[in-house]
């Protein structure tokens, strides 16, 4: 297929780009980074430098393309503004899907956020129902970051209302890869104590692009939602123990599929997408929380 992937200059894009490139498919990688002409240097798939939030340009790189993946965004709520955020993350959104819907795309996959439940960024105290999290729990975003990203979600719901395209959201747990393993998840692998919105909850960049492959390549009607992490948590705690030892009684534990389980569900990306994680913080960390060596 010819894939259109957004923000693909990015740490999850640029992983995506390669999964599908590797996958047989023609991409065109889109961002706001200067355009590489120098021979010699390898960049998988095509790239157009392109400002997503302008319409012109949004129609410009998705005319042709059989599938779109949009992961473009800003990534927080801090360091910009929060109307800048909002409306940056909203409107490129708006604008591809408004292009792919005109050129009859068959296929939007979106990059939407675990943290429209409300865990991450949130002005009042904010903890989820149950654990682990799956798409029935409730949605309760407070930050700007989180509320583009659901807004983006009930895009997808009504894109596929007024045309025949397929539309995928994933929801992806805290993204790391080779380089900020040690950074972002060493302290919660030393000792569960240093806490997270998400309950220990994270999602290897190279399993986020093959699920992202996955999506782009599945025939599954209407908009579906999946959230897509790890199936163990970071550090490989007793979940159940840490979450009682930290949280009492105020979050509900319901059944486990394995002892040192996230805290997010990846039962309904398994079931209908075929999603099969096969890397984890094991591979980059040791128990210490510090980078494994090439020897280890």
């Amino acid at each position: 297929m010819k894939v259109v992937v957004t923000g693909s200059r990015g740490k999850v894009g640029r992983a995506a780009t390669q999964a599908l490139v590797d996958a047989g498919h023609d991409v065109l990688g889109v961002d706001l980074v200067r355009p590489v002409f120098d021979a010699g240097v390898v960049v998988p798939g095509r790239y157009q430098m392109a400002d997503l939030t302008d319409a012109g340009s949004a129609y410009a790189v998705v005319a042709g393309a059989d599938a779109v993946v949009h992961i473009a965004a800003i990534p927080q709520p801090t360091g910009n503004p929060p109307h800048v955020v909002f409306q940056t993350n909203l409107m490129s959104t708006f604008n591809l899907i408004e292009a792919a819907v005109r050129f009859g795309v068959k296929r939007f996959v979106y990059i939407s956020s675990e943290s429209v439940v409300g865990n991450f960024f949130p002005e009042r105290p904010f903890l989820p129902d149950y654990a682990p999290v799956d798409e029935q729990h409730p949605v309760l975003p407070q930050d700007p970051y989180a509320l583009s990203k659901l807004f983006g979600e009930q895009l997808m719901d009504a894109a596929v209302r007024r045309s025949d395209i397929r539309a995928i959201t994933l929801r992806p747990s805290n993204v790391h890869n080779e380089d900020n393993y040690e950074e972002n998840l060493g302290k919660q692998v030393r000792d569960p104590a240093n806490l997270s919105g998400n309950l220990w909850s994270y999602i290897d960049v190279y399993d986020l692009a093959d699920a992202i492959v996955l999506a782009t390549e599945s025939d599954l009607p209407g908009h579906e939602m999946f959230y897509i992490a790890s199936p163990d948590n970071a550090g490989g705690h007793d979940f159940a123990e840490i979450l009682h030892r930290f949280y009492g009684e105020q979050i509900e534990l319901r059944d486990l599929d394995r002892v040192d389980a996230s805290g997010i569900s990846i039962a309904k990306a398994r079931r209908l997408l075929g999603f099969n994680p096969t890397r984890s913080w094991s591979d980059y960390l040791g128990t210490d929380g510090r980078r494994l060596t090439t020897a280890e």
